[in-house]
């Protein structure tokens, strides 16, 4: 018995050891969307600080034409940018990891206008671009070496349109992304209060196909404009652009089950307003929901672990105007927030037990931001 002891009493730390869970690294690399219209000449580059929120400016790309959104392939050697302009293009870039800067392979049209929306597969095979003015997707097929080949397929959903004539007088896609296991692809439209849903099959010639039902409908008028699943991936999150609200569905193999919608909105406002981006935070428990116009705030909400129902938590303003996109970093203590209209991105520290966005502890002066990626760990 005393033998046992001793043994185990050598095992025990060594086996705590093994099953220690591996450190989050302390430094990532922050990439930069912007509007080229006003002071930006385009993409960014800086050093974001994980324990401290901490951002630091490495390199920025210029002329590239309005890259609005961007996405990172899964191995961070490269950076794809929606050039969000008539006549619609997309750009491809390699990154360099150690140097924090990007070097411009090519770009091909889109096969729609104003482009603002783009994702990749894990595998870096197909770029999927939503196309705003054009009001339809396109699949780009991938090259080895990151290059984006022209266009394999494009899809468009003409109609019956939404109630609101001015801002639905024709489709307007708005999100394009894979499911979690990338037998599908989602993409929102604004025009059209819709969630369209189509099977991916990979391959460059005409990778999507139809399913039933091919879509789900949002509240007339709502305006669909960004997605989100679960931690878990049973739930998928719409957030509606001129509803400011956000809608909460089952979800199983393509499959949409409505089961909530919750409002973005204080009690009692009345000004304008213009839902934008919604992430969940990286514990899976919290839900972020931006809005524009005369709100200017990021509402949070804890997420029902069981059935993914939302609960509202608080309301935070963004100290700016026109809070288009934000990202919260790999270690979910930050939360970056890109004010579009004052030309600048703050960085809030967050509570992981409540949720709730605390004080500043970073800024950055950059003109017109839109867009904020995660690439490579240090």
């Amino acid at each position: 018995m005393k033998n046992f002891s001793i043994i185990a009493a050598i095992l025990l730390p060594v086996a705590a050891f093994a099953q220690k869970p591996k450190p989050m690294p302390k430094t990532y690399d922050l990439v930069v969307g912007t509007y080229t219209s006003g002071t930006s000449k385009g993409i960014s580059v800086f050093r974001f600080y994980a324990e401290s929120g901490r951002v630091a400016y490495l390199s920025q790309i210029d002329g590239v034409s309005n890259p609005s959104y961007l996405t990172v392939s899964a191995d961070n050697k490269f950076v794809y940018a929606t050039n969000e302009n008539d006549e619609g293009e997309i750009s491809a870039f390699n990154f360099d990891p150690k140097m924090g800067t990007l070097k411009f392979i090519n770009k091909q049209s889109t096969l729609g206008g104003s482009p603002c929306y783009v994702s990749v597969d894990k595998a870096n095979k197909s770029l999927f671009v939503a196309n705003y003015s054009g009001g339809n997707i396109a699949v780009l097929p991938l090259n080895e070496d990151g290059s984006i080949a022209p266009a394999a397929q494009t899809i468009r959903d003409d109609g019956p349109l939404g109630p609101n004539k001015e801002r639905q007088e024709k489709p307007h896609v708005h999100t394009a992304i894979l499911s979690p296991d990338e037998k599908y692809v989602l993409y929102t439209d604004l025009g059209t209060d819709k969630i369209n849903i189509t099977r991916y099959k990979g391959g460059k010639d005409s990778p999507l196909r139809g399913v039933k039902p091919p879509f789900k409908a949002v509240a007339p008028g709502g305006g669909p404009r960004h997605l989100e699943f679960s931690a878990d991936k049973k739930h998928l999150y719409v957030i509606q652009e001129m509803g400011s609200a956000v809608t909460m569905y089952d979800y199983n193999d393509g499959k949409l089950t409505e089961k909530q919608t919750v409002t973005l909105l204080k009690d009692g406002f009345t000004g304008a307003t213009g839902a934008a981006d919604i992430h969940i935070s990286p514990n899976g428990l919290f839900l972020y929901a931006s809005n524009r116009g005369d709100a200017n705030d990021i509402s949070v909400f804890s997420v029902n672990q069981e059935t993914g129902e939302l609960t509202f938590v608080d309301r935070r303003s963004t100290n700016g105007k026109g809070p288009r996109n934000f990202v919260i970093d790999p270690t979910g203590t930050f939360l970056l927030v890109a004010n579009q209209n004052s030309d600048v991105i703050y960085v809030y520290r967050l509570d992981k037990t409540t949720g709730k966005m605390l004080g500043i502890v970073g800024k950055v002066d950059i003109g017109n931001p839109v867009c904020l990626k995660f690439a490579s760990a240090q």
